[in-house]
């Protein structure tokens, strides 16, 4: 991978010494008085999901050699943010007397919820939806209950979101207003990959956390532990703000027993995951890692190697146009062998939405789509070939 510019990797070591669990200021300063590319610092802020962080780290700092234009569109962004964030919190409390009254067990997470949990404030953590979990039986209830509120559905009439949309295990739904979007889980992943947690383990365990007041139902202790290594590798680590959020986890909660967490996340096929967070937190933010986790991390030489990769991935700066994740992004989460090639499989002939945009079938003919799909990939991996082979990356 080549390395980024100097004025990259300066503006995210900037970052990670804002968006940990203890700021680290006079290194922060030194960068500072260096001169740092604080376009390049807005950037990748946006890109990484921290600017709550960087604007209470530059107040830290007193906001010393920050440009005025800056200035001005932080205090702009947070503005934004904070009616954002009000306009949230008062919606979670809206639907957890919606799901209280209706009998429907539910769990809110990540969002308002987990800036709540890990930072003390509904405002200092980025977000754009509510995320909610209710069992599988009860996701048709959940759905008309949310349409009491004003929510629709966005992906379409409901034969065409169990072809298409139910192996991901969640759907969106909007508010009229188009303020406000939930999306609905039974499940944290798709079903084609493990997952360190599943919807049954949550239930006998969810906990209250005052919302605005509000008794609002979330996940907590190992759960929340499990919930955060899955979604970050599921998503390859990308954004610090998830990398963030794990740091915040492991320092809040000196009580967690780690080598149960651990022991949970491998019988489900995803030990790895747990050991990559720990392993991201302690390299991306200095965190020092309480004894029994260091010690997983030590004895997981994949996980180191992966962190190291990762780490040097998000020094260079984020892809032009912030490109999607390839496909199989989420087989990281998969510790065996098996596990990989049974999700391959299974998203080679799941039909999705691209399937059907690329080729649209009348609604008696959608069965075609589990032949097509295999061959459209196909065709598509043939394509990328030939273009990497016509003009192969320079060295």
């Amino acid at each position: 991978m080549p390395s980024a510019p100097a004025s990259v990797q300066n503006a995210f070591d900037f970052l990670t010494l804002l968006a940990r669990p203890q700021v680290a200021a006079e290194r922060a300063e030194m960068l500072l008085r260096g001169g740092l590319d604080f376009a390049e610092v807005m950037r990748l802020a946006e890109h990484h999901t921290v600017r709550p962080q960087l604007i209470d780290g530059l107040a830290r700092l007193a906001w010393r050699g920050v440009p005025d234009e800056l200035h001005e569109a932080l205090d702009d962004y947070r503005h934004a943010h904070v009616a954002r964030a009000l306009l949230f919190t008062e919606e979670i409390r809206r639907l957890a007397r919606l799901f209280e009254g209706e009998g429907i067990r539910y769990a809110v997470f990540k969002g308002v919820v987990l800036a709540r949990q890990l930072y003390g404030d509904p405002a200092a953590r980025e977000y754009s939806d509510i995320d909610v979990i209710v069992p599988a039986a009860r996701m048709a209830d959940a759905e008309r209950a949310l349409a009491a509120l004003g929510y629709r559905a966005v992906q379409g009439e409901p034969a065409f979101r169990h072809m298409f949309l139910s192996s991901l295990r969640q759907y969106s739904l909007v508010r009229d207003d188009g303020l406000v979007a939930v999306d609905l889980h039974w499940e944290f992943s798709g079903a084609h990959v493990p997952f360190p947690l599943s919807a049954a383990e949550i239930w006998p365990k969810v906990e209250a956390l005052s919302i605005g007041g509000q008794a609002v139902r979330t996940l907590a202790g190992g759960d929340l532990a499990l919930l955060l290594a899955g979604h970050g590798t599921k998503e390859r680590w990308r954004c610090l703000e998830w990398i963030n959020d794990f740091a915040h986890l492991i320092a809040r909660h000196p009580e967690l027993d780690w080598s149960c967490v651990h022991a949970r996340a491998r019988a489900a096929g995803c030990g790895g995951s747990v050991t990559l967070g720990a392993a991201l937190a302690e390299r991306v933010l200095d965190l020092e890692l309480p004894g029994d986790l260091a010690r997983l991390v030590q004895a997981d030489r994949r996980a180191q190697t992966r962190a190291e990769a990762l780490l040097a991935g998000l020094r260079a700066g984020p892809p032009p146009g912030d490109a999607a994740l390839p496909n199989f992004s989420d087989i990281g989460l998969c510790d065996r062998p098996f596990d990989k090639a049974k999700a391959v499989l299974q998203l080679a002939f799941t039909p999705t939405v691209s399937d059907h945009g690329a080729l649209p079938l009348p609604r008696p003919l959608w069965p075609l789509y589990y032949v097509t799909r295999p061959v459209r990939l196909a065709a598509k991996a043939g394509r990328s070939h030939l273009r990497w082979r016509a003009f192969p990356p320079r060295s």
